[in-house]
């Protein structure tokens, strides 16, 4: 039986506005297993970023707890959280994020900097990512001389650089055309089929939703549906 990675258990976010409490997430209770490929689906307002922030160790919550790997990281301060973000979880998004006046490599090559990793070994390890990306050919460009979906495909790589055991990718396929999201989509399966990764994937678009094991429907800050397109 595959094993609890992410656990969140009657999860509440509060934020204060002015005189006034606004609850993004009600009483949200998640698991996520093992290798699964889940996707979180939900209109604008849902609470999906609200969401993302808990799973990806971004924020705390207000009441409820967070487990990963079957630690509370619930109450963890910001320097914690930092740690496990960086060994743990690999974040994809919408906007790519790269740093234009690095190249590919270098980019993908970045959050290996902070886990004090010899340049040499940095060096071929993003490397290697860059090619299991196909993007051998473009290591040494700069983000503004590839297309998205190559700045798509090297934010993967990047996402990779640490070997992490989850990939949460927000809306990756966002600013893409539908042909390079279908490309990006085909990765992130890949990765998760033949590399065994935790895909979390966090979309409002059904067709981007299906290539996921799992679909569970956020409104108002809580799941109000689960698919499971497994058939179990």
């Amino acid at each position: 039986m595959r094993k609890s990675i992410i656990k969140l258990e009657n999860v509440w976010k509060t934020y204060t506005m002015g005189n006034v409490e606004v609850n993004a997430l009600q009483g949200l209770n998640l698991e996520v297993k093992e290798g699964e490929f889940l996707a979180i689906m939900g209109p604008s307002g849902s609470g999906k970023s609200t969401a993302v922030n808990m799973i990806g160790c971004l924020d705390v919550p207000t009441k409820g707890r967070i487990l990963l790997d079957a630690h509370d990281i619930s109450k963890l301060g910001e320097s914690e959280l930092a740690q496990i973000r960086g060994r743990k979880i690999g974040f994809i998004f919408q906007q790519f994020n790269l740093i234009p006046t690095l190249t590919a490599l270098e980019n993908v090559a970045l959050p290996i900097v902070f886990q004090s990793v010899d340049r040499e070994t940095r060096r071929k390890r993003s490397t290697e990512l860059l090619e299991i990306v196909e993007l051998g050919d473009r290591m040494e460009h700069k983000p503004t001389e590839l297309s998205g979906g190559q700045q798509q495909r090297v934010a993967i790589a990047r996402a990779l650089a640490n070997n992490p055991e989850v990939i949460l990718a927000d809306e990756p396929t966002g600013n893409l055309d539908s042909s390079t999201g279908e490309t990006v989509m085909s990765f992130l399966q890949k990765l998760n089929r033949k590399e065994g990764k935790t895909i979390i994937l966090v979309t409002h678009d059904k067709n981007v939703a299906t290539h996921a094991d799992r679909i569970e429907f956020l409104k108002d800050g809580k799941i109000i549906k689960s698919l499971n397109r497994k058939g179990g």
